[in-house]
């Protein structure tokens, strides 16, 4: 995707039943931009530790995985596949947004492209049944805006 006219890369986590675990949106699609991705979606609270990890063909997903292992987020015998249609389950749920992205008429800022894909990806949640809310107290629903969208209300 083009934010102010330059490309920006959206890393998602999608688990096998389709549910999304984390996405991340970077400036750059280096090793240390994959390593920090991988961290963050393995240190989520909701992820469980993968045996699998199918992703494309990008030659910075190997150096992430070993660096991710040795610094012990993944354990030695999560394998990495790298396989053209295995990433098909990320690249469906991945439509979705992309279709959002394209008709927003693209993103005049970064942080601005980052807020409302966090937003995209969170109804999208809520829409596959991810995502469950309170029920209860004015405070309660604070908490559960605050946790979704990583904002204060």
């Amino acid at each position: 995707m083009k934010i102010k006219g330059r490309w920006n890369y959206l890393y998602r986590a999608v688990d096998k039943e389709g549910c999304t675990i984390d996405f991340n949106l970077s400036v750059h699609r280096d090793q240390l931009a994959t390593a920090r991705f991988f961290k963050k979606a393995l240190r989520a609270d909701h992820s469980e530790v993968p045996r699998v990890i199918n992703v494309d063909k990008n030659a910075s997903y190997p150096p992430a995985i070993e660096s991710a292992k040795e610094a012990g987020y993944l354990p030695e015998g999560t394998e990495l596949r790298q396989v053209k249609y295995l990433n098909n389950g990320v690249e469906s749920d991945h439509r979705r947004i992309k279709r959002l992205i394209n008709h927003g008429l693209g993103f005049k800022g970064f942080w601005t492209a980052h807020k409302t894909i966090r937003g995209y990806e969170t109804m999208h949640m809520i829409r596959k049944g991810q995502v469950t809310g309170p029920h209860g107290s004015y405070m309660e629903q604070v908490r559960f805006i605050e946790e979704v969208f990583g904002v204060a209300a």
